[in-house]
């Protein structure tokens, strides 16, 4: 459990970070990818928004279903969508709202729950809650690094 409340907490605090290295962007960082090839900064933000919202709806599931098979979907496509190169800060504000209420969720279950496991479409694996949980703290952190890098590009 020590894992599971370290990872509820690098959840909880990314929205503010995310925030932050966003409000340091030009609208020229913003549209600029983080590596050759890669999403740009904006996508990048939107990008976590989604995931992180198909996390939440992933965790309900969990906790709601027996081992569901959660519904997979294209990351890339919906970095194309139109919304995507909007103001990042609709993102940003979905980030504090949903990580709110997630995290409102993840520290009321019982330590049992995370026990509870889903299924993943394409894969077949099994993935436990605490396991899903620690893979959502590392992919915030994992994007937010891709922000400081285009910070520090420009």
């Amino acid at each position: 459990m020590e894992e599971v409340h370290h990872s509820i907490a690098q959840i909880e605090k990314l929205p503010s970070e995310v925030e932050k290295i966003t409000r340091s962007l030009t609208i020229k960082q913003l549209d600029t990818p983080y590596r050759e090839g890669g999403w740009t900064a904006r996508q990048v933000i939107h990008h976590v928004a989604d995931s992180h919202l198909n996390a939440y709806v992933r965790t309900k599931w969990i906790l709601t279903e027996p081992t569901p098979l959660i519904k997979a979907y294209n990351e890339k496509a919906w970095a194309e969508t139109p919304e995507a190169r909007l103001d990042p800060g609709l993102s940003i504000d979905l980030l504090k709202t949903l990580h709110a209420k997630w995290v409102a969720l993840l520290k009321r279950i019982e330590p049992a729950d995370y026990a509870k496991e889903l299924v993943h479409p394409e894969t077949k694996r099994h993935l436990r809650l605490d396991r899903l949980v620690a893979m959502y703290s590392w992919h915030g952190d994992h994007h937010l690094a891709h922000l400081k890098m285009v910070a520090n590009k420009l």
